[in-house]
Order: C-alpha cells, then structure tokens, then sequence
C-alpha cells in the first residue's frame, strides 16, 4: 500500500524495507547506499511536489555481453542488467498530464492528450515519455497522469543505456501505477525501442531495452516476434573474474550518424536480396555474392555484414560456454568478438577526428594489464563511449588504477548483474 513520501523516509531510517533493498542488490553496502538514495530522493520529491502518497520505481542500466550489433539485424544476443539504476519517486494525478524532474535537468510536462510525435522534442525526455506512453496505449495499455523526481548513476551516453533505462522506468511506473504491474517485459522493451526511434530520433535495435526490462543474464534470438529470451544462470565471479566497464571519456551520443551508418548499411546488402535483415539471408550465398556486393554497395558494408554473420553465431556459441562451466572458451569468444567489432564492424574509433581513439587506447592498455588473462572488447554502439573487460579478482585493484589514471577518476565501474529488470521497489 502507498504512504505519504515523509512516512517512507521514517520507515527508511528506522532500518524498514530490507527485502525490498535486497531484491534490488543484495550486498549490505549497496543496500545502506540504495536506502540513503531513496530518502534523498523522496526529500527532494516532497520539496518539488508536497507530501504526497508515493511509490519508488527502478531500471537497471545494461551492459551487451556478446551480439554487438547484431540485434537491428534480428540476430543473437547475450546482455545483462547492471546494478546502477534510475530510480523515480512518483504520486499519481488525475490531471493527465506527466510532470518529471530528473536531477540536473529542467523539468518536463507531457500532456497524455497528444501522443504524436513533436519534431522540437527530439532527443528530450519528453520524447521518450511520449513516445513509450503512446506505444503503450497501442498495446493496450491506457495511462494516466502522475508527478515524478528521477534521479540514477547510470551514465548518461557511456553505454550503459541510460535512454533505455529511463524508457524503461516509465513504462515500469505505468504499469504499477495504472495496471498493478502487470505489462510484459517485451511489451515494455518494444514501447521503448519505438520511443527512441520514432520519437527521441535516434535508430537502434532492442536489446538494451529488453535487457532493461527483463533483466539477468539473458540470451536473446530475435529470429521471430515474440523474440526467444532465456535466462543464463550464471554469475562471473565464481570464475574468478569481475565485469568491468570503462568510460573513455568520450560520449557517444553525438555519434548517431555513425552508429545508425551500421544498421543502414547492413540492410543495404539485406536489401540486394529483397530481404529486410540479414537474418533473412542465407550465409552461403552472401559469401558467393561478395564480389558482387563490394562492387554495389562498398567494402565497409560487406565487412559488415561479414561480422553480423560472425557475431551472431559466437553469441550461441558463448551461452552455450557459460551453460557449460567453460569459461575459458567464453573468454577466447569475447576476445575474437572484440576483434571482429575492430577489424569488421569498424565501431572502435569515429572518423571525426583520427587523432582521438580512446577506445582503442583503453583496449590496448587492457591488453598490456590482462597479459593473456580475462578479456577486453568494445562495448555497445562503440565510436566513442566504453569498452568491457573481464578482469582476473587479482587484477581488478591494478585493472581500475590504470583505467582511472588515463580516462579520470571514477572511469572504470566494477559492475555485477541485477536480477530483476523494471521494478516496483516499495
């Protein structure tokens, strides 16, 4: 049952809701740090709004652990909610309108009555409140109005998804608050996946929204609509390894050009035989026809494609490595998918200006600290942004020193995998 945002603050500091807190990261220092987030977030939500009846909603950020690029393409995935989060306190209105203040930023005001998308709003978060609402109600799923503070350490433009996240949070305080939780992961995801295309204006795939939304280690097929999601039981620290993820300093939301030349390019040489995605086209033949394709469309798009082929097998072949206990052989695949991002898919440095490759410069310096151990390979969209790296335990100490000490203190975050996706979390 909902309470009034001072009651929850009492409850909070009188040591109330740990079960809550533990679903949401179970280790005792995360929980002191979550509960301490929350009374900031609902003090600074009674400042903006008035003591009013609240509940707390959280979205994990996501890290891509294999199928870098291959989910616009309807191919193979592996991805994993992290244990950094946008978290939202809100209180439901009537006035149908969404009033949002997200630490940092202006606040936003989204009336429910119109649902088209606003050419001015692209790449806003009214955008994406638009956009995730409207889809929603073509699924089916009426909304209504609700005030809302937001605030989160998932790093905004770091690959992480930060878009997808707060796509997610939304539609998560939707379903809580007008549908007692009871939207599907998948229909959140595709809310969002449409939000950020047809709305925010920027192209992508869905994986980070699944991602988001279902949350584990999940192994995703995009084959076929609904899309195969099964979750991978797995938790890399019992192979004495830690995911680490690195912000080289450069943010890759102003590299949407690029990152939406992939998908194009990719569906050009679909489009060379009629199909929509190259999970329609048939291997064999795209080999045969390769002199034939670089003449057409350029070697870029035909190296491309070339690693869609690659990658979207090694992602079965790595889910099946990690059902099996064999780590090392998971490892090899994340080296070889890292290669085929550099040398195919071309996605390590931007054109913008050659001198600046951070990327590349994070994933040597990898490889001089990991010496053969662990691994390390681009991280989402790429150009800009992060790199991921499986580090040794041993390693970790060293591994973060260094990152930090060339890219800024607080560049690498050592991560571990949420259990649950969009939640209601009191």
């Amino acid at each position: 049952m909902s309470e009034k945002a001072i009651r929850l603050v009492r409850r909070l500091q009188e040591g109330k809701f740990q079960e809550q807190l533990r679903r949401v990261d179970p280790y005792e220092i995360a929980m002191n740090r979550n509960r301490a987030r929350y009374i900031s977030a609902l003090e600074e939500f009674r400042r903006l709004y008035g003591d009013r009846t609240v509940e707390i909603y959280s979205a994990p950020g996501r890290t891509e652990i294999g199928g870098n690029h291959t989910d616009h393409q309807h191919g193979r995935v592996l991805a994993a909610s992290v244990n950094l989060d946008i978290i939202a306190v809100v209180s439901p209105t009537e006035d149908n309108l969404i009033t949002l203040k997200s630490a940092g930023y202006a606040p936003v005001c989204v009336n429910l009555a119109e649902l088209q998308p606003v050419t001015e709003e692209n790449g806003t978060s009214a955008a994406l409140i638009r956009g995730v609402v409207s889809e929603l109600e073509a699924a089916g799923f009426s909304s209504g109005g609700f005030r809302a503070y937001v605030t989160g350490d998932v790093p905004g433009g770091a690959g992480l998804s930060s878009s997808a996240a707060f796509e997610i949070l939304t539609g998560t305080v939707i379903s809580g608050l007008y549908h007692n939780m009871e939207i599907p992961a998948q229909t959140l995801a595709r809310a969002g996946q449409e939000a950020e295309t047809r709305y925010f204006g920027k192209p992508c795939g869905l994986m980070d929204q699944m991602a988001c939304s279902v949350g584990g280690l999940i192994y995703i097929d995009f084959a076929n609509d609904p899309a195969e999601v099964r979750r991978l039981e797995t938790d890399f620290e019992k192979f004495g390894h830690v995911l680490c993820i690195v912000e080289t300093g450069g943010s890759h939301a102003e590299m949407t050009d690029e990152y939406a030349a992939i998908p194009a390019e990719m569906r050009r040489i679909a489009g060379f035989y009629h199909k929509e995605v190259l999970a329609q086209v048939e291997p064999e033949v795209f080999w045969r026809d390769i002199p034939t394709l670089r003449k057409q469309f350029g070697d870029r798009a035909v190296l491309r494609a070339i690693h869609w082929f690659g990658e979207t097998c090694r992602v079965s072949a790595q889910a099946d490595a990690l059902e099996a206990g064999n780590f090392p052989e998971f490892l090899r695949l994340i080296r070889a998918s890292g290669n085929s991002s550099f040398q195919y898919l071309q996605n390590v440095s931007s054109r913008r200006d050659p001198r600046e490759q951070p990327i590349a410069l994070a994933l040597a310096v990898s490889d001089k600290i990991l010496a053969g151990r662990g691994a390390a390979r681009v991280h989402g969209g790429g150009f800009a942004g992060t790199i991921q790296a499986f580090v040794p335990e041993d390693l970790v100490e060293e591994y973060r020193k260094s990152m930090d000490g060339i890219f800024g203190e607080g560049a690498c975050h050592v991560l571990r995998i949420r259990k649950y996706g969009g939640m209601k979390v009191i």
